[in-house]
């Protein structure tokens, strides 16, 4: 992080998130899980959207999947946020690459882009935007 750059941090009395980072460039993932962390949040980490799946089904307190587009296997991160917008519709998704084009079409309805490189900042107030989205739209259809 560079000095003159604004680290957003969760709210002192809100309760950090779960935040599952899906990532298979191990540096990228370390550095995606440390922002996080350094925001105030958890970080769970899978190195493949077989492994996000299985992670998504076994913790339901997963709160935000922030994913990248390219990866090894059978599922890129599109068709990860995809099946995951199916199984958890009210999850937030944020979906990441610096190689790839991504049109809006590509994306589930509760997915949003956030182009490599990003700042921790960027990065923080994404996740905020999107949980705080994601609790006004809960509260709307309760």
């Amino acid at each position: 992080m560079s000095g003159d750059e604004t680290t957003i941090v969760a709210g002192e009395d809100a309760a950090p998130l779960i935040i599952l980072v899906v990532e298979d460039e191990v540096l990228v993932r370390m550095l995606a899980c440390d922002i996080l962390m350094e925001g105030g949040h958890h970080a769970i980490e899978a190195v493949d959207a077989q492994e996000a799946l299985i992670l998504l089904e076994a913790r339901p307190d997963i709160a935000v999947m922030f994913t990248d587009v390219d990866m090894p296997g059978e599922i890129n991160g599109l068709g990860l946020a995809r099946l995951a917008a199916l199984r958890s519709p009210r999850l937030p998704i944020i979906v990441t690459t610096g190689a790839a084009a991504v049109a809006p079409g590509d994306l589930p309805s509760s997915a949003r882009f956030l182009a490599k490189p990003y700042s921790p900042s960027v990065l923080l107030a994404m996740i905020q935007e999107v949980t705080t989205t994601g609790e006004a739209l809960r509260a709307v259809e309760e």
